[in-house]
């Protein structure tokens, strides 16, 4: 039997869009000098008054950033593109054959655009977009950026609906993934495993903070309930790193955290990775396995930063052995894991 015009028209066509931060077209100083100005002119990133947030990128960044910048991208860069839009793309096409829907990759910076990936699927029929955010912990920086630009992007979209699938850092298919992709590192002997979160100014906690009397108020905030927690990067990250160690069956004595990748003189999260890279060295640890769990892809940040430069850095400073887990990128229980997040969502009755 046929469905009638008015019911075809109200049918729920749902698809999915995933979203991560993003990598410049090509790691050629033009093209990293247009990924860092839309990234660092981001209010979320900088977020200070746009005068002062122009000045700084403007005056202070572009003029240097982006040769250096460039020649990392070049360490990193494959023959098929950014690893990290490469890797999205392979999770994406893994996802719709399972998902039995359309499934479309943006990014927050640069390409493939939002509004390409809308207007995607819209030609494709869909009406409702599900949107996964590839960040497992809320930040101002990451996903609350990435969902805002959506949300900007579907006012050209008015006929599309949205569901936004929320930070998944203790989500069990999540971890369960980070345990199998890191089992076969930890299955060789180390001394101590350092999970390196990607750093944050201090005052973006306090601005995520609804109650505004409880991040970083004392020693122990990441440990005490709070509603704040919701919207807590640190206490988020080290929420991931305590199951995670659970899961594993890590001991506390043998695992730290630590924050990577800051950026100007303002007060950051501590410890610092390149700080606790030196500390353990120099503490006697020989062999050290480091991982990244707020990357769910291999980028910049864990191909060059932590499997270069900061292993470098541990073995200069006394270390032996550097082995680095690698980001969960398309590894099969990840897959999984991608498929029953966005199921959960494809799965409820739109309102």
């Amino acid at each position: 039997m046929t469905a009638s015009p008015s019911a075809s028209a109200t049918a729920d066509r749902p698809g999915v869009l995933l979203m991560n931060l993003g990598s410049p077209d090509s790691p050629t100083v033009p093209d990293v000098r247009r990924y860092l100005r839309e990234f660092l002119m981001d209010g979320r990133v900088i977020d200070a008054p746009w005068p002062i947030r122009c000045l700084i990128v403007e005056g202070f960044i572009l003029p240097f950033r982006p040769k250096q910048s460039a020649h990392a991208y070049q360490s990193v860069w494959t023959d098929d593109g950014s690893p990290l839009v490469v890797s999205g793309r392979r999770l994406r096409d893994l996802l719709a054959p399972r998902l039995g829907c359309p499934v479309e990759l943006c990014m927050r910076y640069q390409n493939p655009t939002p509004t390409a990936a809308l207007t995607e699927l819209r030609r494709q029929g869909v009406n409702r977009v599900v949107l996964l955010p590839l960040f497992p912990h809320y930040a101002m920086s990451s996903y609350e950026s990435a969902v805002e630009k959506v949300r900007a992007d579907l006012r050209a979209f008015p006929e599309l609906k949205l569901d936004v699938v929320p930070p998944f850092y203790r989500d069990p298919g999540y971890l369960a993934a980070l345990a199998e992709s890191a089992r076969p590192t930890l299955a060789q002997p180390f001394d101590h495993l350092l999970i390196s979160y990607h750093g944050l100014p201090e005052r973006h906690l306090r601005k995520s903070d609804p109650t505004k009397q409880h991040c970083l108020k004392c020693a122990d905030c990441c440990e005490t309930p709070s509603p704040a927690h919701a919207t807590c990067y640190r206490h988020q990250c080290f929420e991931t790193a305590r199951e995670f160690t659970r899961l594993t069956g890590i001991t506390a004595d043998r695992w730290s955290v630590s924050f990577q990748s800051r950026l100007g003189r303002d007060p950051w999260l501590e410890p610092n990775t390149e700080t606790e890279l030196v500390r353990l060295a120099k503490s006697g640890v020989k062999r050290l396995v480091v991982m990244s769990p707020a990357f769910v892809a291999d980028c910049l940040e864990t191909i060059e930063e932590l499997g270069l430069r900061a292993r470098e850095l541990f073995l200069g400073a006394g270390g032996t052995e550097f082995r680095l887990v690698p980001c969960l990128n398309e590894h099969p229980a990840w897959v999984n894991a991608v498929e029953a997040l966005a199921n959960e969502s494809l799965r409820r009755q739109p309102v």
